[in-house]
């Protein structure tokens, strides 16, 4: 039988740690508790149904490489390791919670993102009202602040951990059945100034097609790519690839180094553009790096500062693009759009810039190397045309036959 799994140090969490099995059990939901404890098993082993040597045995460099270290980064930085194999060696897990402070917090998260989408996963935390994209990715983990820290059980803990325990319960004993649909899944990316482009491709696919739409704000990108690389996802309509801009220049919204490279291992379908390329997201205005401030910058909404980027940033970011292209085994296309790339990229609007849009395409086409399986497109559309979005949905359907 299926059952949640509870984890964390059992060396400074173990009364909170057994405190939420037994809510979790008085569900009458299984749950097994982890101890994760980087210094070997401690006390209250009658609880304990997986050992820190348990789960150290699953480093490819065995139980020594784990336990017993004098460096504390180091043993969670191995223990993390160690945890990740033993979730993937797992069969049973309905649902994981996790307890810990931003050491714990650490350890435990890698192991969670392990577990495939849709398993619920709970991580309450003494960091979760900050910055938690370093733990969450391009997982479904929900986070959830612990308001005071996870020591002892107190006034304020046990309805913190009460409600954890209640919630990882509730999930895995209500499980949402899959969906019964013999359309392929596709992954679309989008982003506010692609709206209009990707809405008239996923009209027009949706009949045929389970159409997956991420937001580019960088784990957008990673999420659709994990799914690519889990194979869940059949077909991909890249239409907004500007992730990398802010991976080559320094944005908020990077994908990561790894961005196309779930498309080259897995050979998936595959039809991108260059969507909102003409842009680089930061924060309100005033998180803007001193180096960028006399840049041309455009204030989307008070959360969200957009900076237009250079030519010689588009020759870079047309050149990343089109190496990462040409490592692609699969059936690819790439769409031009010469006449600009989002919303604010054309005549009258804010960040028209021909010289830039034009060393981006250039940079494509002198880098791109066409192939049987790969062709570059340069069309004479905006992104946003209804023609550009045809051509998008006629070129997709090629490489799907393909």
């Amino acid at each position: 039988m299926d059952k949640v799994y509870v984890v964390g140090t059992c060396d400074t969490k173990r009364n909170e740690l057994v405190y939420v099995k037994k809510l979790i059990e008085a569900q009458g939901v299984d749950a097994v508790l982890v101890d994760l404890s980087t210094k070997g098993n401690a006390a209250g082993e009658e609880y304990i149904d997986f050992s820190p040597e348990d789960v150290a045995e699953h480093h490819p460099e065995g139980v020594k490489a784990v336990l017993g270290l004098d460096d504390r980064g180091k043993a969670v930085g191995a223990m993390a390791d160690a945890f990740k194999a033993f979730v993937r060696s797992k069969q049973d897990i309905a649902g994981m919670l996790g307890l810990g402070g931003s050491g714990g917090t650490a350890l435990i998260a890698p192991g969670m993102r392990a577990l495939p989408i849709g398993v619920p996963k709970v991580l309450v935390s003494t960091v979760a009202s900050g910055n938690v994209a370093p733990y969450v990715g391009p997982s479904d983990i929900c986070m959830m602040y612990s308001v005071v820290d996870i020591q002892g059980i107190n006034r304020i803990s046990r309805v913190v951990l009460g409600n954890a325990a209640n919630a990882i319960a509730g999930m895995a004993s209500h499980k949402i059945k899959a969906l019964r649909t013999d359309k392929p899944a596709v992954g679309l990316t989008m982003f506010g100034v692609t709206t209009a482009c990707v809405s008239r491709v996923v009209e027009a696919l949706d009949s045929k097609y389970d159409c997956l739409v991420f937001h580019a704000t960088g784990t957008g990108g990673r999420s659709m790519e994990k799914l690519v690389d889990s194979g869940a996802i059949e077909g991909v309509v890249d239409i907004t690839t500007t992730e990398v801009a802010d991976h080559i220049v320094g944005g908020v919204f990077s994908a990561g180094e790894d961005r196309l490279g779930a498309i080259a291992r897995t050979k998936v379908p595959y039809v991108g553009s260059c969507g909102a390329l003409d842009m680089v997201n930061f924060g309100a205005k005033d998180t803007v790096p001193e180096k960028f401030k006399a840049r041309k910058l455009y204030v989307h909404n008070p959360q969200v500062t957009l900076m237009r980027t250079t030519p010689e940033e588009n020759t870079a970011m047309g050149a990343w693009i089109a190496n990462k292209l040409n490592a692609c085994d699969g059936p690819v296309r790439f769409l031009i759009p010469e006449k600009g790339v989002s919303a604010i990229d054309a005549p009258g609007k804010a960040f028209h810039d021909p010289a830039a849009d034009r060393a981006l395409f250039e940079a494509l086409e002198q880098t791109f190397k066409p192939a049987k399986n790969r062709k570059l497109l340069r069309l004479p559309l905006h992104i946003n045309d209804d023609a550009f979005a045809a051509e998008l949905i006629k070129q997709f359907k090629e490489v799907m036959q393909a």
